[in-house]
């Protein structure tokens, strides 16, 4: 890691939830199909936020392109 980086925001998945990105529960079932980027330590699971962001964000980018698309 060079000086300039920072580390991941990590976060539970209560945590997320809180932020409004997405509920509990839909968290919870990204997070049992290994779907999430999560590193488990015990029985609790640290979710690495950034990317999370950053799929949703894609996933959004590729919805609004197949919209665009003439049928």
């Amino acid at each position: 890691m060079d000086g300039n980086s920072k580390p991941p925001r990590m976060m539970s998945i209560r945590e997320i939830a809180a932020t409004g990105l997405l509920p509990e529960h839909a968290l919870r079932l990204m997070l049992k199909a290994g779907k999430l980027p999560a590193i488990h330590i015990g029985k609790k699971a640290l979710i690495n936020y950034d990317r999370l962001c950053e799929a949703l964000h894609g996933l959004s980018a590729d919805v609004s392109t197949k919209e665009e698309q003439p049928w």
